[in-house]
């Protein structure tokens, strides 16, 4: 085996976002893209010599091909072990343990998360810090200015290794440890969960459709939830990973998850529905005839977590992504825990979670997660789901009633302008930039604008400070609007607008949120000028 250094020069665009790099798959498929990439990450945290990484990905097109170079640069590099997931894969929460459990130096994801895959879709890699969570700024700003004056790459010249068996090999003097990617992610749930209620709500037959969208959750819920937990065979549906996620979009929402969608709203509907996506780290629960939006999904978790064996102690603190609804605030201020609210990105939970100060976390986006690792998962959040209406023995619409009741309702709902031209949605959020101090007073669509920032987060942690987070504006009456633009697509801008507006009064709870929030997704349009920067006149995605 010879070890190779080749001559290559910098890529532009090569800068990770909130989630890694996210490129099209056969940008990534271009001569050194994929090598120039990870030399970069090598070279931001000072090599690879004698650590230990974990390796593993959600199964995406040329996530095998990608695994084999990873683990060849690695060897070049001196690592002394690669823990890889059986056939290179690993959902990341499921990484995110392993890292921590197995005392890693840090790992690499290949994913894209929610994002479609296949050779003309999309592909992505992250890198993980020893904590199992995302990379801080600081490290994601050393791996750019890598990649800017990147000049050659290492690897070794060697055949592939075979990750189809479970066991050690050696490629050149490095380790490689392939293993089952489920055991020690099953082993964990276990620990947190009361597995013998959730039994023996199957057993008094609960039913349930757990749609893994083609991802790589499937063997994961096909394991606990059947396996273990004695859900009935088959409720567990698309649970084989497909490189292009069955030709479908593995974000769980309800306009890419349809199917099930229009299963729990039909007669014949079970008692409980989820779904998550590419990695799975994300999550959609939906009850019999309810949809249950993240915000209030995470807001349910911590008012009623106390109900698990492991969060039966109590919780230290919450924490929630800026664009996500204020329900979590109000259980935080009722329980009397602290809640943080943080910039999208489940990196800045990190810190939180690594101080003891939180320990459930989510965004709107449909993540939500807790310190038992340093990722969302889309999984835990279903067995805390579980959890809890096997011990209250409560529906799902039940829960959520009887939750709106005690906390009162936060409307909620974001809408998507995806593949938007960038300059133009750049200028709309200039726009609202600079006319932040003249807001106040005017009135948009029979609104009047109380309040409006651009959000800024200084961590309690270690005083950094980010800036630029979204524009926030208050309406007359407590209605808020955020704009944002989102950092993980390919392909042009999507503009995303999260309008929300509380109802306390139990008799107008049970509306459809959109015919709510009618007034506020007016004002909305309004304010900003959507429809005249965009040229849209409707969203693409409202969830």
């Amino acid at each position: 085996m010879d070890r190779l250094t080749v001559t290559t020069r910098p890529i532009e665009g090569q800068k990770p976002g909130t989630s890694g790099l996210r490129k099209k798959t056969r940008v990534f498929m271009e001569p050194h893209y994929l090598e120039n990439f990870v030399q970069s990450v090598w070279s931001a945290i000072g090599g690879v010599a004698g650590k230990t990484l974990v390796l593993g990905g959600d199964g995406r097109y040329f996530n095998d091909r990608a695994a084999q170079v990873i683990l060849r640069m690695a060897a070049a590099g001196g690592a002394a072990r690669v823990i890889v997931g059986q056939g290179a894969l690993l959902s990341t929460p499921a990484a995110s343990n392993l890292i921590r459990q197995r005392g890693a130096d840090g790992g690499l994801i290949m994913s894209a998360s929610h994002n479609p895959g296949g050779i003309d879709e999309d592909f992505g890699i992250k890198y993980n810090t020893a904590n199992g969570g995302p990379a801080p700024a600081e490290v994601t700003d050393r791996i750019f200015a890598a990649t800017r004056s990147i000049e050659s790459y290492e690897i070794l010249e060697a055949q592939d290794v075979d990750l189809g068996v479970v066991g050690e090999s050696r490629l050149g003097d490095m380790v490689v440890e392939v293993v089952d990617p489920v055991a020690d992610y099953a082993a964990l749930m276990e620990g947190l969960f009361d597995f013998d209620a959730i039994r023996d709500l199957f057993a008094r037959g609960f039913t349930l459709r757990f749609d893994a969208m083609h991802a790589v959750t499937g063997p994961y819920a096909t394991a606990i939830l059947e396996g273990t937990l004695g859900a009935a065979q088959g409720s567990v549906v698309n649970a084989v990973p497909s490189p292009d996620f069955g030709g479908g979009h593995p974000d769980p929402n309800p306009i890419w998850a349809k199917p099930l969608m229009d299963l729990m709203m039909g007669p014949d509907a079970p008692d409980f529905g989820a779904a998550s996506d590419g990695d799975g780290d994300r999550n959609m629960i939906v009850g019999r005839g309810l949809y249950v939006t993240p915000s209030d999904s995470l807001a349910v978790l911590a008012a009623n977590a106390h109900l698990a064996p492991g969060y039966a102690r109590g919780l230290a603190g919450v924490a929630r992504s800026m664009p996500t609804s204020g329900a979590l605030d109000r259980v935080a201020a009722a329980r009397g825990l602290d809640c943080y609210e943080t910039p999208t990105g489940w990196k800045f939970f990190g810190n939180l979670l690594d101080a003891g100060r939180a320990t459930l976390c989510g965004e709107e986006s449909a993540g939500t997660g807790s310190d038992h690792v340093r990722e969302k998962d889309g999984l835990w959040a279903v067995l805390l789901w579980l959890n809890i209406l096997a011990a209250s023995d409560k529906s799902v619409a039940d829960l959520l009633t009887a939750h709106w009741a005690e906390f009162g309702r936060n409307y909620y709902s974001r809408h998507d302008y995806e593949g938007v031209d960038a300059a133009a949605a750049e200028a709309l959020m200039q726009g609202l930039r600079d006319r932040l101090a003249t807001l106040p007073g005017q009135a948009f669509a029979g609104l009047a604008v109380t309040a409006a920032d651009e959000f800024a987060y200084d961590d309690p942690v270690d005083g950094s400070r980010a800036e630029g987070q979204g524009i926030r504006v208050w309406f007359e009456g407590g209605a808020r609007v955020v704009f944002r633009l989102s950092g993980t697509g390919t392909v042009g801008a999507t503009l995303r607008v999260y309008m929300e507006d509380l109802e306390t009064d139990p008799a107008r709870q049970g509306r459809d949120a959109q015919e709510a929030l009618a007034g506020v997704i007016a004002a909305a349009d309004a304010v900003a000028g959507i429809g005249q920067h965009t040229g849209r006149t409707a969203p693409d995605v409202m969830t």
